[in-house]
This record gives structure tokens, sequence and C-alpha cells, in this order.
């Protein structure tokens, strides 16, 4: 089977207009005379010889920092802008959803802009009219059909816009960080559309920062920095290096270093992740347990409680642990000196996916934090996708709508 979408060597240069002097006020021009110095020019590459395959029916998450290219590439597949150089095979019809009010006329109605978005689509008048109804009802903008659309919100834009695209039903649906502009219930509405489209064998291109979106709607990853590709991923590949380049990952192991820092009751020294074997690592499967190993002092022998928090990639604490069931109220550890505290997260707890720690020592009463870290030890947790994921048993399905996956104790009794 031929791709459906094929990119070989493109690239896109911008020239950047630098002015060689400051700002003058007509005064000050005046005074020198009107003699002007030429405008330095500089090229500026957003894109680089990219190059990667679309199959159909592929879900294919376009990540990377700002500024990476991201947007550029989708005008471009979109026939925003042409590309300097390179070459783009497109064997579908592609519906692009990159701005709000993008292929909308603001003076025409929302039902005229349905059937003039759709024929910039390149849909018949009868395609459109055969789903006009699904449209209105998935945007619900049924009481604003015959009101302009400079009286919408950007929010009624939004959904009436990707409605559109949606339903129209293109064999590529290429999307930008737009759903970003709607709320949380229109984005949950959108993603399950996207969903439902990708199942349906459609090629669907997404942007996003969100890397749990990605992991939960793309099959396929494309990681672009500073304008070149990484050709296609998994998805797993692709978020690893999206995260390896918007944070400072560490091998499990982070040391804790302060000069000049304020004098504190208690600091942390050193964190590791460790795997069952004992071995420090940020690389962990779903089916087995590891440790998080915290290394501190108690520098006035004060009560001290070491918690942990785990947090995933959108931001979402998922728990919270301290020592309390061995030491319910610190003074187990009120003398003076170094301690190492290890906690067990159980195999068969976390789903796959990429996580951090937020590192604490504090007294319960008074309540007070002597040392906080926030993100650290960032780690990735893989499904290995066999019988050892117990709480998934055989099924291949990865649960990407929850956030976790216990195994949690089950009985049955026939009666």
């Amino acid at each position: 089977m031929k791709p459906i979408l094929q990119l070989q060597g493109v690239s896109k240069k911008f020239r950047i207009n630098h002015e060689s002097e400051p700002y003058l006020s007509l005064r000050e021009r005046l005074s020198r005379g009107f003699s002007m110095k030429k405008n330095q020019l500089e090229d500026y590459w957003a894109l680089q010889d990219v190059t990667f395959d679309v199959q159909p029916g592929d879900s294919v998450g376009i990540v990377g920092k700002n500024g990476a290219g991201k947007s550029t590439l989708l005008k471009i597949l979109s026939k925003i802008t042409p590309p300097t150089s390179g070459t783009i095979v497109c064997r579908g019809r592609i519906a692009s959803l990159l701005e709000v009010g993008t292929g909308f006329h603001p003076e025409l109605t929302g039902r005229e802009n349905i059937f003039l978005n759709g024929s910039i689509l390149g849909m018949r008048k009868i395609e459109i009219q055969s789903r006009f109804d699904e449209i209105v009802d998935f945007a619900e903008t049924e009481r604003f059909l015959d009101v302009p659309l400079k009286h919408y919100s950007s929010g009624m834009q939004l959904r009436l816009a990707f409605a559109v695209a949606a339903f129209l039903e293109p064999e590529i649906l290429v999307i930008d960080e737009v759903l970003a502009v709607g709320d949380a219930e229109f984005q949950k509405k959108c993603l399950g559309k996207m969903e439902e489209v990708s199942r349906r064998g459609r090629t669907v291109l997404f942007v996003s920062h969100s890397m749990t979106t990605v992991q939960s709607l793309c099959t396929k990853c494309v990681y672009l920095e500073k304008g070149r590709s990484s050709g296609v991923l998994t998805v797993h590949e692709g978020v690893r290096k999206y995260l390896a380049g918007s944070h400072n990952l560490h091998t499990g192991h982070q040391q804790f270093d302060e000069p000049g820092a304020p004098s504190r009751a208690a600091r942390l020294t050193e964190a590791k992740i460790l795997n069952v074997q004992g071995k420090s690592t940020s690389e962990l499967l779903t089916c087995e347990d590891f440790f998080v190993q915290l290394t501190w002092e108690n520098l006035d022998g004060v009560r001290i409680t070491p918690s942990i928090e785990l947090v995933n990639y959108d931001g979402v604490k998922l728990f919270w642990s301290g020592d309390t069931q061995v030491d319910w109220d610190g003074s187990g550890k009120t003398e003076r000196g170094p301690y190492i505290s290890t906690v067990k997260i159980p195999a068969n707890f976390l789903k796959a996916g990429e996580y951090s720690f937020v590192l604490g020592l504090y007294t319960q009463s008074p309540y007070q934090y002597h040392h906080l870290i926030l993100s650290a030890l960032h780690c990735s947790v893989v499904d290995p996708m066999d019988d050892r994921c117990l709480a998934r048993g055989q099924m291949s399905t990865q649960f990407e709508k929850f956030m976790l996956l216990p195994a949690l104790e089950w009985s049955n009794i026939k009666v």
C-alpha cells in the first residue's frame, strides 16, 4: 500500500528583516537628513530537509518545542504556504484546522460559512447537505445558524470549524493546537471525534504540547527540533525525545548541591530511582517493583517526614506518600546526621507513561517544609505488553483514558 502522504527533503526559508539602526523620531530623522542605511536581511530556515511517510489510517502526533517548525509544516501540508525546496506527494483530500476562523468569512452567517468552508475543502454541495445536520448538532450552534459569524465568540467559531473539518470526512485531517481555545468539555468531545475518525481509516495529523493527549490519540509520532525531523517514530520514542528536549532528564539519579543556600533544619542531598535489581535507572517496567531512595540530613534535630509526589507530564499530581506508616510523626528521626529513606512503588500499579517526582522533607507539627524539590527524577514507565501486566491481562489495549492501572485484589463467588 502506498503512503497517503510522502515528504522528501522539505525545507522552508523565511527572510528576516533587521533594522541596522534604532527607531528615530521625525525630528531626529530631519536633523540627520533623509539618508537611510539599508536594513540587514537574514535567512531563517524554519524547516530543513524534513522527510517522512504517513500510511493510510495512521494517527500521527507532531511534537516539538515552540519554534521547532510544527505550524510551518502544517501550513505547507495545507497549501497555505509553499515549501522552499523538497517534494510532497498527497494521495488524499486534506482538511485543516489551524487557526480559529480559518476559511470562514465574518460577514456570512454560520449556515453560509458551512457551505463556504466545505467548498474550500473540496466538497460538493450535495456532500455538505448530507452532513449538515450532524455538523450543526456537534457544533451546538443551531440557534445562531443565521447570525453573521462576526458575532460568534471564538469558542463558537472553533466548534463550527472543527465540525465542518471532521464531519465532511477528508482522507487527511490536520489539526494544530487550536483546540486549546475550547473548554474542557469541548476538547474531550473533539478528541473523541478524532479517535472515531482514525478508527474509520482516516489519517490524522495532530500537533499538541500535551503528551498525555498524544499518547492517547496517536499511533505514531514525528519529533521536530530546530526545523529538522527524526522521521516517523513510535509514540513512546517521540514523547521521550520531546521530554528530553523540554526537561533536564536524568538517569534516575540526582544530587542536590546548594552553594550559598539558606540554612535549613534538614536538606535533601541525593535521590535515586532503583529498579528491582537495585540499579539506578529512569527506564522502568509497569510489571516490576521500583524504589525511590532519598538521602538526606537532619541538621537541627527536628522531627522529619520524608515524602514523594508522583506527577505526570500534564502536571497532574497522581499520589502523595510519606513514611507515616513506619514513623507517623517523624519522632524516630530526630537525631542529627544523614539518613536514607526508601519507598517502594509496587508492580502493576502505574500505567505506561512519563512521570516525575516532587521530593520533600517536612515537619508535621507545626507544619513546615524544610526542603522541597519540584520536577525531579524524571522517568519513563514502559508496558512490556505481555502477561506480566496483571491489570491488563491478555488485552492489547493500553487504557489511555485512565491515569493509573492498578492490579487490585478481586474475588469471585458463584451464588
